[in-house]
C-alpha cells in the first residue's frame, strides 16, 4: 500500500459538521492539522484540498463538497487529473455494521449500501481503493439509518469515535509506506477502552 490520497467523506456545511455521517471529515480534519497542512477550496475537484509533502512525496488529502450521494464526482476528478490509481486511494467513511470504538481497514470490496461508496466505485470503475470504516453503531432498523446518520451523537460515543480515529492516525505512517498487514492488524484489533 502507497497512499497518494486520502479522502474523508462527509457532507458540507455546519449543519452536518458534527453529525455521523462526517466522520470521514473527523479523521481528514486531524490528519490535516498534525501533518501542518490546510484545506482550500478547489472547484475544479469541488472539494476542499489539502497537499503536504510527507518523506519528500506529495500527498493529498480531499473533503468532497459534493454532498456525501455524489463523492465519486470529487474523488474521479481529482484522481484522474493526478493520475492516482484507485489502490492508491483511502477512503474514510462512518461504518453502520460497527459499533463506536471499532474499525476496519481493508482494501477493495462492495458499498454495503454506503452511498458515498457506491459513487465512487462508479465514478471510479473500480472498487480497489483503500477504505477506512469507523464505526458508528447501527439504530436497529434500516428505516431509521437516514436520520441516525444525520444526527450527532452522544457525547459518550462522540468520544468512542474519536479514540478510533486517535489510533488510526497513531498507525498513519505505516498506512503511507505501505505497512499493509502491520497496519491493517493494528487498526482491525483496537478497540476504544
Amino acid at each position: 500500500m502507497h497512499i497518494q490520497l486520502v479522502v474523508g467523506l462527509g457532507n458540507p456545511g455546519s449543519k452536518y459538521e458534527d453529525t455521523r455521517h462526517n466522520a470521514g471529515f473527523w479523521f481528514v480534519d486531524e490528519l490535516c492539522r498534525q501533518m501542518n497542512g490546510h484545506f482550500a477550496h478547489e472547484s475544479k475537484f469541488h472539494g476542499d484540498l489539502a497537499r503536504v509533502s510527507y518523506r519528500s512525496a506529495d500527498r493529498r488529502m480531499l473533503k468532497p463538497q459534493t454532498f456525501m450521494n455524489l463523492s465519486g464526482k470529487s474523488v474521479a476528478a481529482l484522481a484522474n487529473f493526478y493520475k492516482i490509481p484507485p489502490e492508491e486511494i483511502l477512503v474514510v467513511h462512518d461504518e453502520l455494521d460497527l459499533p463506536p470504538g471499532k474499525m476496519k481497514l481493508k482494501q477493495g470490496g462492495g458499498h454495503g449500501g454506503h452511498n458515498g461508496l457506491k459513487d465512487i466505485q462508479a465514478q471510479l470503475g473500480s472498487a480497489n481503493f483503500w477504505r477506512l470504516r469507523l464505526g458508528i453503531g447501527h439504530p436497529g432498523h434500516r428505516d431509521l439509518v437516514v436520520g441516525f446518520v444525520l444526527t450527532k451523537p452522544p457525547a459518550s460515543e462522540r468520544k468512542l469515535i474519536d479514540a478510533t480515529i486517535d489510533h488510526a492516525l497513531r498507525e498513519y505512517p505505516s498506512l503511507l509506506e505501505g505497512g499493509d498487514q502491520l497496519a491493517m492488524q493494528a487498526v482491525n484489533s483496537f478497540t476504544a477502552p
